[in-house]
C-alpha cells in the first residue's frame, strides 16, 4: 500500500475509534460489550463489472478498491470482484446490483441510457469536460449528487470509479479523408458519441469490451472506438484494423462509475461505510495515473513494434462532429426533463472550467 493510502488507513481507522470510543461514554456493561463485540462482525460482497477479470486499467480499479478495502477493514469487509461474464454478462451489472444479486459494480454509465437518457452525461460528452475537469465537478461542484438523485429510485448509488482521459478516435479498417467516409460506416461506439456518428449518417453498435475484436476482424463493424493506447495494444486491435486515429472528439474523459446497492451500503457500521468511500475515491484516482503512466509506452510500442501508423482526423471532419455533437445535446435535452436539467448544471461548470484552464492549462500547453 503506498504512503497516500497509509494516510488513508489512519484516517478511517481513527473515525473507527472514535466511533467506538463515543459508545463508551456510558459505563454500562452492556454499551462495553456492545462496543467491543460490533467489530468482530464480517462482510462479503460480490462486485460485478463490465470488463474481462483483470483487464488492465478498466478492470484493475474494482481489484485495487477490492484490496483497499481489505487492508482498511482489517478483513472485516470483503470484496471479490467478478469479471464480465463470471456471474452476469457485463451489459446486466446495473441490473445486479439494483436486484442485490451482487453488492457493488462497476462499469460505465452510458450503458444504461436506455433506463435513464440522462445518465451518459456521467460518462462522457463529446468535446465536453476532460478527467481533471470532470472530478472537479462530480466532487465540488455538485455532479455527484444530481448523479446519486438519478440512480435513486432503482436503489442504486453512484460514485466514481476512475478516468481514462482522453481517448482515441479509434480503430478503422478505411481511411477516413471527409464525412463522407462516415456514410453508412458501423462502429463500436457508446452513449453519446454514439449519437453523434448516427446524426452524421454513420450506424453506431454497442458491444462489450470482449466482443470487439472479434466483431472488427471478421467485419461486423467497420470501426471501433475503445479507450486509448494501453487497452487498445492489449486486446491487439492493431491486427484487425489498419488505421489509428487520435483526436478523441467523443469521449474527452471518461469516466467510470461503481455502483452500490443502498440497502447494502445502509447495513454497514458507518466505519466501513467511510472505508467503502475512501476505497472508491482512491480507485478513480488510481486508474487516471495508471493510463497516464501507461498509454505513451503503449503507443510507442504500437508504431514502433507493430508498425502502426497514426493519424489525426481531418479538420473539416472534426468541426462537423462538434457542429453535430451540439444539436445532439441540444435533442437529448429537449425530450428528456432529467437530462436538461442535469446537462445545464454541466455546461455551467464547464464553461467556468473551460474560461479557467484557457488562462491556465491550455496556455500552459502552448509554451512547453
Amino acid at each position: 500500500m503506498n504512503t497516500i493510502m497509509k494516510k488513508m488507513l489512519l484516517a478511517v481507522m481513527g473515525l473507527g475509534m472514535a466511533l467506538g470510543l463515543s459508545g463508551c461514554q456510558d459505563n454500562t456493561q452492556s454499551n462495553t460489550t456492545a462496543a467491543q463485540a460490533a467489530p468482530q462482525q464480517t462482510y462479503e460482497w460480490k462486485l460485478v463489472t463490465s470488463w474481462p477479470k483483470n483487464f488492465p486499467g478498466l478492470g484493475q480499479a474494482p481489484e485495487t478498491f477490492a484490496e483497499y478495502v481489505n487492508e482498511m477493514s482489517g478483513g472485516r469487509l470483503t470484496v471479490k470482484v467478478f469479471g464480465a461474464g463470471e456471474l452476469v454478462p457485463g451489459f446486466e451489472v446495473f441490473d445486479a446490483v439494483a436486484q442485490g444479486t451482487a453488492q457493488m459494480g462497476h462499469a460505465g454509465a452510458y450503458y444504461w441510457k436506455g433506463k435513464m437518457p440522462a445518465a451518459p452525461i456521467f460518462s462522457a460528452i463529446p468535446f465536453g469536460m476532460n478527467a481533471q475537469e470532470m472530478n472537479g465537478w462530480l466532487h465540488y461542484g455538485g455532479g455527484l449528487k444530481l448523479w446519486q438523485d438519478l440512480y435513486k429510485p432503482f436503489g442504486v448509488v453512484p460514485f466514481a470509479g476512475g478516468n481514462t482521459g482522453v481517448q482515441m478516435a479509434g480503430w478503422f479498417k478505411k481511411e477516413i479523408n471527409s464525412l463522407d467516409d462516415f456514410q453508412g460506416l458501423k462502429m463500436r461506439i457508446p452513449g453519446l458519441g454514439g449519437e453523434v456518428l448516427k446524426a452524421v449518417g454513420g450506424i453506431p453498435v454497442t458491444l462489450t469490451g470482449g466482443e470487439i475484436f472479434t466483431s472488427l476482424q471478421t467485419g461486423a463493424i467497420d470501426a471501433t472506438e475503445w479507450v486509448g493506447p494501453y487497452n487498445d495494444l492489449a486486446f491487439g486491435l492493431f491486427r484487425a484494423a489498419d488505421y489509428y486515429y487520435t483526436s478523441g472528439w467523443h469521449e474527452p474523459g471518461t469516466q467510470l462509475e461503481f455502483l452500490v446497492n443502498e440497502q447494502a451500503l445502509n447495513s454497514l457500521p458507518a466505519d466501513l461505510q467511510a472505508i467503502v468511500k475512501v476505497a472508491m475515491r482512491a480507485a478513480n484516482q488510481d486508474m487516471l495515473d495508471e493510463y497516464t503512466a501507461r498509454n505513451n509506452a503503449a503507443m510507442n510500442k504500437l508504431v514502433n513494434e507493430h508498425g502502426v501508423t497514426v493519424r489525426e482526423l481531418p479538420q473539416d471532419v472534426i468541426d462537423a462532429l462538434r457542429e453535430a455533437s451540439a444539436q445532439v445535446m441540444a435533442q437529448q435535452a429537449e425530450a428528456d426533463p432529467d437530462f436538461k436539467r442535469i446537462y445545464d448544471a454541466y455546461q455551467s461548470f464547464f464553461a467556468g472550467a473551460k474560461t479557467f484552464h484557457g488562462m491556465s492549462e491550455q496556455a500552459y500547453y502552448n509554451n512547453r
